[in-house]
């Protein structure tokens, strides 16, 4: 069994083909491929995300708190076998910096714990910590999985710097069924095939080179939740099949295109 813990910052942005292609013109200077994207390669990854009956979570961090924070299963396999390993990630975000504790069972491994808290065998006393972690967040918010996201990733790291990274994401495809990682993926892409997501995790501040290529290239910085746009593009596709132009749904209020939160649901 593995863990992952990790404090950064994570700045998005969305480009299009343009800014890409003039951002990897210069990548190769300063950083490095991840060891999975080594000649333009990239790998997949397949997430169920879990939330509330009404959808607490994803409300919460649409508001834009000062802390929010989440709950996923990951795998980089499509589709998932029994045995293969995913992750359970807690994943939280502190005024701005994000932490993320996660630790890895095998899918069924992972049904079982999700079912019944049934653990595997740990063998480390920080696995048991976040195991700790995590049944206090179960104890807490009656979670089932509720949203299915997926995308191909490239992935460097800072030649100078290995807590410096940068990944561009496509074909991020969500849907809200068939919520499980042994399904393949498919669904509906929440951004265009002429457009890429990147995130910039860093420790402390972006280098100067890549401030300097995103001003040139008129770059500039988004607030973009995968999660959280699967979600309002649901709400909205529930607002185009009613008749009326005020709904409700799960602790959001949309009254004339415009999402309203309420939080106190």
């Amino acid at each position: 069994m593995a863990i992952n813990t990790f404090a950064r910052k994570e700045i998005k942005f969305l480009l299009n083909m343009d800014q890409y292609h003039g951002l990897m013109d210069v990548i190769n200077e300063y950083m490095n491929p991840d060891k999975y994207c080594v000649g333009g390669k990239e790998y997949g990854i397949y997430n169920i995300y879990y939330d509330t009956p009404d959808d607490y979570l994803i409300r919460e961090s649409l508001s834009k708190p000062y802390y929010k924070e989440k709950i996923r299963l990951r795998s980089y396999y499509s589709p998932a076998a029994p045995d293969d390993t995913v992750f359970l990630e807690i994943k939280k975000k502190i005024g701005g910096i994000v932490t993320k504790r996660r630790v890895s069972m095998t899918l069924a491994e992972s049904d079982a714990y999700l079912a019944d808290r049934t653990k595997p065998e740990i063998n480390k006393y920080i696995t048991e910590q976040v195991f700790r972690e995590l049944d206090a967040f179960l104890d807490h918010y009656p979670i089932a999985p509720k949203q299915y996201i997926s995308y191909q990733r490239e992935a460097f790291f800072g030649k100078d710097n290995n807590d410096f990274r940068l990944t561009f994401d496509r074909k991020i495809t969500e849907r809200r069924y068939d919520l499980g990682l042994d399904h393949e993926s498919y669904g509906n892409y929440i951004i265009g095939a002429d457009q890429r997501l990147m995130e910039v995790k860093v420790s402390d501040a972006i280098p100067e080179w890549l401030v300097k290529k995103l001003s040139e290239l008129k770059i500039f910085k988004t607030s973009f939740s995968k999660y959280g746009r699967a979600y309002t593009n649901f709400v909205k596709e529930q607002v185009e099949n009613s008749s009326s132009k005020h709904i409700y749904v799960s602790g959001i209020s949309m009254l004339n295109n415009s999402i309203l939160m309420n939080r106190s649901v």
